[in-house]
């Protein structure tokens, strides 16, 4: 298992980075290159609604892009330092696994992203983008902070002759 981690200040323009990154560690790791857009896009998605949310409640500490190559797949968390409390409940987004910060799931059939008291409509279009461009992916909340977690199948590596 290789892992590329990647921290950076809560800043918009440090979104760009984040998401060339993980197409570069993506396409390495074997995922399909027609699936390299929407691993780009979920990426730039995820990051800037931690960087939002990061801006909007005074977190200095930077979000944290953590890329996981597996053997049959490839993941990628990123990570807000928010507080479950701060920010609203992100899980709540169809299809989605989530779990709140005690470890007990939440139901991703709940209401959809508009419905869920405390979500912008930033918050809210950058799940369901998400939503609509990840078929693995889960929303935790916790006490120290909140983890998009998204993965994407890998093709075998080419047998040598």
């Amino acid at each position: 298992m290789t892992t590329v981690e990647l921290r950076f200040s809560a800043l918009p323009e440090h979104v760009r980075t984040a998401r060339l990154v993980a197409a570069a560690v993506a396409r390495r790791a074997g995922v399909d290159e027609a699936v390299l857009d929407e691993v780009r896009l979920a990426v730039g998605e995820a990051c800037t609604r931690a960087v939002g949310l990061h801006r909007s409640n005074a977190v200095t500490a930077p979000v944290r892009v953590v890329l996981i190559e597996d053997e049959k797949k490839f993941s990628i968390e990123v990570g807000d330092e928010v507080p479950s409390g701060a920010a609203a409940p992100a899980g709540r987004v169809p299809g989605a696994r989530t779990t709140d910060g005690d470890g007990s799931p939440l139901t991703g059939t709940g209401p959809a992203p508009e419905a869920v008291d405390g979500l912008d409509g930033d918050d809210e279009m950058g799940l369901a983008v998400i939503s609509g461009l990840v078929d693995d992916f889960e929303v935790l909340a916790g006490e120290t902070g909140g983890v998009i977690r998204m993965s994407w199948p890998t093709a075998p590596a080419p047998a040598l002759p």
